[in-house]
């Protein structure tokens, strides 16, 4: 940067003057832009700077040559778009606010203001300027030439320069798009002040000329061509050529004179074998003037494309026979004009040429070998390639073999199929006879085969085939004659085991038996609901080992042969019907609830389904550890079971109890298999039955004493034993059998105590011991209501009065009435709340509950009568105490007349009860194990003792009588009080009154009649002193009376009660 004596003497001038100012605590005055002189039309700032001060605590005057020009609290002064007018000498002073005279000033700045100087743009190449040349553009400042600039360009009046440089001169290698117009400007480096722009130059850039590359004759080549590239330039002159390739192989490469590509000006030529597919080629100009060089031309890729082939083709076939027409077709597919040649061997003489793409002749053994052809033109492409070779053999006549699809007889409804076989069959028909070789009766046929689709038996015959093909048709001989034999079709049959009623899970057996093959090997195909789903199978048996729903259909079957693919008849349809998972189904016939001694049996069924099934009885038992249990479908316990040891498990249905006894009670369930591997069903529904002892040997007492109870209610069980049986325990069933345990109940020894009842305790009380005694079940309700019905638990014994109470949860009222039903019909109703049935008898036994008009309905409970011969128990007593002299007097008799006929009779009686069947043991009760002995034990609750009056003719008895007295205990009243009458046991007497009758002997036995009679004490006749005693002992006496030898007085066919 250059400045003038003048400029620098001015600057001097100003430093000094600032250094002074500062030093004497004065302003000095800084201007923008700061330079020796400043362009017109610039904007100056003049800033009053007054070292060390507040700027807010001043106010500043200015002026110009001396001349005031402003008062301002600013401290700078700006003088926009300054004129050169405007060159003066600048000052500025201060004075402090707040106090008066205190001020200064600052030294004078000179301001020299000038003209813009303006820039002008030279563009030094001239004439037409072409693409890629190089121009150079000058921006010239005349002014100042001793001031540094930094120039820059600009295109079309933009705003952006194009081009920066620091230098006046800019060289720009020039495209197309580089057309427009130009100007320049300059700006000072020492204050950033800019020059005027200058003029706009406009610069034209011109495209090179472009060479057009052309080919002959076409850029898609045949194999062999030749072919010739020219470059042309239509403008200007004086140009030579330039030549460029590129392939796959070798990238770019320069084309110059050689073997294979002659160069001539501005073409070269390329030989057919060095033109390769999908080489690319260019070309350029280049001349001495300007434009040195053209653009590259347009790029040419080369196809290479085979020359179209020939095809030839022989009819009828290339194996033909002496004197057959024989055609050579010679098939070009691509343009058209052909002219066609045939040859033979290696011969290049054609053998035929025509304008006819076909060649016919008739075939001799001399022309027998290879041939070919091909095509010429006159147009591109000239020729074709030539043909496939094609060996034509020549031979005799043929004879073809006739055969058939099956061996042996052909079955009636099979299809059959006769086969012509020919070693060349191309372009035959053939022709079939039958009985005869007729022409005129001759069937023909495309293919080399004849089928009868449903062969009956007039279908069998002799057969006979040839063969032809041409026109005129060319024949082959005869084949040999071949029988056909057609017999009947045998009947396949279905069999599905292990039942067609089938459930999911099982393993199934669909068996196919073909009737009266005999030892035909067959192969079996299966179909369900008439599609195949099992196809050819070796074995006559297919096992579907886990059976489910959707394996249900109808299915068939059919036999295939395996010598020769010939079906049988189809089978009839056999409906398989899977259903969900088998369910065994357990009842009970004739009642749950029953009196020892009764007979009771067990059946089990699987619903839906009969055949083949064994069955297993399981018990009910609390849960012990590896037992079975029984699950509900949602997986939760319900049964734990054991399975009946005694039960025998086989095909039938039932487990029968006879005699049922106390240790029966119980729940049972069954379950049947079938199959190999077992297929089990699911565990029946549990069934209890309930076995009322006669004489048990315990007793389930029950505090309070009826079978319903209220909710909330406490409930006390006590098991009482009467033999030598220990470890009694309460037991029950609910919804599964278990005994008493803390989720239930309390147990103190053989009592189970319940303190809070819930309806969950509903169900079936015993007392059960570890040896497997049991007690008479006890049925127990707990209401939920506010009325239950007070009944006894056990059952009531014929004849006994009968009380029913209807008890209200709440407080008593003083007028409970209560309306009783029996079997859901009214029988009464009473204020007091409560009924009695003075008599009771069979026909009262039934379900009873009871109504109250404001507590609601008790639920139903069971009366059980015990049946009794209580009605004849007032006369037998009478007739004991009237003739009890006289039985006394006779039973001395009759025990003499015994012991005599069991000493000579104990023998045969040995013999004879061996031979009585089992059951005629089980007819006469649980306690007597055979007929005919008498045991007698000593201090027993039981005397048996059978007498039997012999009769050589009889062999069994004819009449029997049972009579059963029960003799219970009484209490009477003496003074006023109760007293317990003398203590005796509740014993059975049975006496059987037995006649034999010689004629009737071998009947066997007729009548029997049981009756109980339930003896009360009496109070003794206060006339009477003597005392009449009921031995304790039951004495059984089998009297058999010989009607032969007379009647016994008195006696008939009744029955004696001894004392």
């Amino acid at each position: 940067m250059e400045f003038s004596p003048l400029s620098v003497i001015l600057l001097l001038i100003s430093l000094f003057g600032a250094e002074r100012a500062e030093a004497q605590n004065y302003p000095y005055l800084s201007v923008q832009p700061h330079g020796p002189q400043i362009f017109s039309g610039e904007t100056v700032t003049l800033t009053c700077v007054l070292p060390g001060q507040i700027v807010t605590d001043w106010r500043y005057h200015w002026y110009s040559n001396n001349i005031h020009l402003n008062s301002s609290d600013k401290h700078d002064y700006i003088i926009p778009n300054i004129k050169t007018h405007q060159s003066s000498t600048y000052r500025c002073c201060w004075y402090y606010k707040y106090a008066e005279g205190h001020y200064g000033c600052s030294a004078d700045v000179i301001l020299t203001v000038i003209e813009r100087p303006r820039a002008s743009l030279i563009l030094a190449l001239t004439g037409q300027i072409f693409s890629g040349e190089t121009v150079t553009l000058t921006c010239d400042i005349k002014a100042l030439t001793d001031t540094q600039w930094r120039y820059s360009w600009y295109k079309d009046d933009g705003e952006n320069p194009v081009y920066s440089s620091d230098w006046e001169k800019q060289s720009v290698s020039v495209r197309e798009s580089d057309s427009g117009k130009y100007t320049c400007k300059g700006q000072r480096r020492s204050d950033s002040q800019r020059s005027e722009i200058s003029d706009a130059v406009t610069l034209t850039v011109s495209a090179l000329p472009r060479a057009t590359l052309t080919v002959e004759p076409d850029s898609t080549v045949f194999t062999g061509e030749s072919v010739t590239l020219k470059c042309e330039i239509d403008t200007l002159d004086g140009w030579t050529y330039q030549w460029k390739k590129q392939n796959n192989l070798h990238g770019w490469s320069a084309v110059s004179q050689s073997v294979s590509h002659t160069v001539n000006s501005n073409t070269v030529t390329i030989s057919g074998d060095a033109v390769v597919n999908r080489d690319q080629y260019w070309c350029r100009g280049e001349r001495h003037d300007r434009p040195n060089s053209s653009q590259y031309s347009n790029s040419v890729t080369l196809s290479v494309t085979a020359l179209p082939r020939a095809t030839l083709t022989v009819e009828p076939d290339s194996t033909v026979f002496t004197g057959e027409s024989v055609t050579l077709k010679c098939e070009i597919q691509s343009y058209s004009n052909w002219r066609y040649q045939w040859y033979k061997g290696s011969r290049r003489t054609a053998v035929s040429q025509s304008q006819l793409n076909f060649f016919t002749f008739i075939s001799s053994a001399a022309d027998q070998g290879q041939y070919w052809c091909r095509g010429e033109r006159a147009g591109r492409p000239t020729s074709s390639q030539e043909s496939n070779r094609v060996y034509l053999s020549v031979k005799e006549t043929p004879k073809p073999e006739l055969t058939s699809s099956f061996k042996g007889a052909a079955l009636i409804g099979n299809p059959v199929t006769l086969y012509c076989e020919l070693d060349q069959s191309a372009g035959w028909r053939f022709y079939w006879s039958k009985h005869s070789q007729t022409p005129e009766s001759e069937t023909t046929t495309g293919t080399h085969s004849y089928t009868i689709r449903s062969v009956s038996v007039s279908d069998g015959g002799q057969y006979w085939c040839r063969a032809g093909r041409g026109n005129p048709v060319y024949y082959t001989q005869y084949s040999d004659a071949l029988w056909v034999n057609v017999t009947g079709n045998p009947k396949a049959t279905v069999s599905i085991k292990p039942d067609n009623q089938v459930f999911r899970g099982e393993t199934v057996t669909l068996r196919c038996d073909i009737q009266g093959s005999g030892d035909t090997q067959w192969t079996y195909s299966w179909n369900k609901n008439d599609h195949p789903v099992y196809p050819h199978i070796t074995t006559q048996e297919i096992s579907i080992s886990f059976i489910v729903e959707s394996d249900s259909g109808k299915y068939t079957c059919r036999g295939e042969r395996r010598s020769d693919s010939q079906r049988s008849e189809i089978s009839d349809a056999v409906t398989l019907t899977v259903s969900a998972e088998a369910q065994a189904v357990l009842s009970v016939s004739p009642q749950s609830w029953l009196t020892e001694g009764d007979s009771v049996t067990l059946s089990c069924e699987v619903r839906g389904s009969s055949i083949g099934w064994t069955f297993s009885w399981y018990r009910a038992v609390p849960y012990r550890q590896g037992l079975t249990q029984i699950k509900d479908s949602r997986g939760y316990f319900i049964h734990c079971v054991e399975l009946i040891s005694d039960s025998s498990r086989g095909s039938g249905t039932n487990y029968t109890l006879s005699p049922a006894a106390l240790h029966h009670t119980g729940v049972y369930m069954c379950r049947a298999e079938r199959g190999d591997p077992a297929y089990h069903t699911q565990s029946s529904n549990p069934h209890p039955l309930w076995i009322t002892g006669l004489s048990p040997p315990a007793s389930l007492t029950i505090s309070p004493s009826r079978s319903q109870h209220f909710y909330l209610d406490s409930l006390s069980l006590s098991c009482k034993g009467q033999s030598n049986s220990t470890g009694w325990k309460v037991r029950r069933y609910t919804q599964s059998v278990s005994d008493c345990s803390p989720s239930w109940g309390s147990v103190t020894g053989s009592t189970c105590n319940i303190s809070f009842l819930s309806t969950s305790h509903t169900g079936v009380y015993w007392c059960e011991s570890e040896s497997g005694g049991s007690s008479s079940p006890v049925n127990i309700t707990v209401h939920s209501g506010a009325v239950i019905l007070d009944n006894p638990v056990h059952p009531v014994t014929e004849g006994d009065p009968l009380t029913l109470r209807c008890l209200y949860r709440h407080t008593k009222p003083s007028d409970l009435t209560a309306d009783f039903y029996k079997d859901g019909s009214f029988l009464q109703n009473q204020t007091t709340g409560e009924m009695t049935i003075h008599t009771v008898s069979k026909s009262d036994e039934g379900l009873y509950h009871c109504k109250l008009p404001e507590g609601g309905e008790s639920p139903q409970s069971w009366v059980s009568v015990r049946v009794s011969t209580g009605s004849a128990a007032d006369s037998s007593l009478s007739l004991v105490g009237v003739c009890v002299g006289v039985s006394l007097t006779l039973l001395f008799i009759i025990v003499l007349i015994l012991l005599w006929f069991y000493k000579s009779n104990k023998g045969n009686q040995q013999n004879n009860n061996q031979t009585q069947p089992e059951q005629s043991q089980r007819g006469s009760g649980a306690e007597v194990s055979q007929c005919g002995y008498t045991p007698l034990e000593a201090g027993s609750a039981h005397i048996y003792d059978a007498v039997e009056q012999a009769n050589e003719a009889a062999d069994t008895p004819s009449d029997v009588t049972y009579s059963e007295i029960i003799i219970s205990k009484k209490k009477a009243k003496n003074r006023g009080k109760e007293i317990s009458a003398q203590s005796s046991q509740m014993d059975t007497i049975y006496s059987i009154l037995q006649s034999d009758k010689a004629t009737d002997s071998a009947a066997g036995s007729s009548d029997v009649t049981y009756a109980e009679i339930e003896l009360k004490k009496k109070k003794k006749p206060k006339e009477k002193k003597e005392k009449v005693s009921v031995n304790a002992d039951t004495v059984y006496s089998e009297v058999q009376q010989n009607t032969d030898r007379g009647h016994v007085s008195g006696l008939g066919e009744s029955a004696y009660f001894i004392n």
